[in-house]
């Protein structure tokens, strides 16, 4: 693959979400598939790594750090705090200075390292301001335990807030053909102060592939088993903007899930998507979307098709929506 740049670093176009390995859609698979997998993304050019603390609960960082510990120098490892399981068990947003720090020990130990390339704020905490939060992010950098500095869920003005304190290398949220949210104010804000854009669930959890059919049957740990737009009456009527993308898909001679990956690649060269996939195959089926190239007309015909006025139903459900910082469409 052709490389985008996070601060300094040369990452590959399309990076490699791990989360579903361990956490969000159910059961990930055995930890000898999951190494395998991560180091044939490698091979196949992957070189940017997304993991976090809240993904198993440490379980996620234990797992790249094992895999991928031999190899390095191979790839650039991103990781987040400020979303953890707290001490007495329940999931929390924190990101209060002295528990940011803690979380980084302790996702060091995790991953078996010394340093991680890029470290976000997962989520940002209402209760602490923006600017306490990177200010202990800087001062990790300053102690050497991280190189870069990213937000995660956040609006254009907190980025910009936050970029006042610390330089801020990589935004990442949602961002894909369904999810334009990120359109309203962060794109523009990460193009002003030199930062990437991370763009995470890039092939609509799923939805964009067009092998999800049947929404009924998710686990109750599956993240989508509540997202509006996933219920049974919603995901009917968003299928049946699949059959002219699938057209398109054909048009452009790639799959369905290369195609919103190519959307995004071409959307501007500070974006870069980081798909999940518990499957090899899918794997590599994304990483060859790099050279897939859209025609004009086919670009305008896919905004036109899926934007935030085709799809149906929200995002996240009502206690979810509220623990993000983004912009929002009326």
């Amino acid at each position: 693959m052709h490389s985008r740049k996070i601060a300094d670093f040369e990452v590959s176009s399309i990076g490699l979400g791990c989360m579903n390995l361990s956490f969000g859609y159910g059961p990930g698979p055995d930890e000898a598939y999951s190494t395998r997998l991560l180091n044939e993304a490698l091979d196949a050019g992957y070189n940017f790594m997304d993991t976090a603390a809240l993904y198993g609960f440490g379980e996620n960082e234990k797992l790249v750090g094992k895999a991928l510990g031999a190899r390095r120098d191979e790839f650039i490892l991103a990781s987040k705090c400020g979303l953890r399981r707290n001490p007495e068990g329940v999931r929390e947003i924190n990101g209060h200075p002295d528990v940011i720090k803690e979380t980084c020990d302790q996702s060091l130990s995790r991953l078996g390292v010394d340093v991680i390339d890029l470290y976000y704020l997962h989520r940002m905490d209402p209760n602490v301001p923006i600017e306490d939060s990177v200010g202990a992010l800087s001062e990790l950098v300053s102690a050497g335990k991280i190189r870069e500095i990213g937000l995660s869920e956040v609006s254009g003005d907190t980025i910009r807030r936050a970029h006042k304190v610390h330089s801020i290398a990589a935004v990442q949220s949602e961002y894909s053909l369904w999810t334009r949210n990120p359109e309203i104010g962060a794109l523009a804000a990460c193009k002003d102060i030199g930062a990437a854009f991370v763009a995470f669930s890039p092939v609509g959890r799923k939805f964009l592939t067009g092998t999800l059919q049947d929404v009924t049957n998710f686990a109750s740990d599956d993240i989508r088993y509540s997202m509006p737009r996933f219920q049974q009456e919603a995901y009917e009527k968003n299928l049946e903007l699949l059959e002219e993308y699938a057209n398109l898909a054909a048009e452009t001679e790639c799959s369905m899930a290369q195609l919103a990956l190519a959307w995004l690649l071409a959307k501007d060269t500070h974006i870069i998507p980081i798909p999940g996939t518990t499957s090899i195959e899918h794997m590599l089926e994304n990483a060859k979307a790099e050279p897939v190239r859209i025609s004009d007309e086919v670009m305008l015909c896919l905004e036109k098709l899926i934007n935030q006025n085709t799809v149906i139903g929200g995002r996240y459900d009502a206690g979810a929506q509220r623990s993000v910082d983004t912009e929002e469409f009326a």
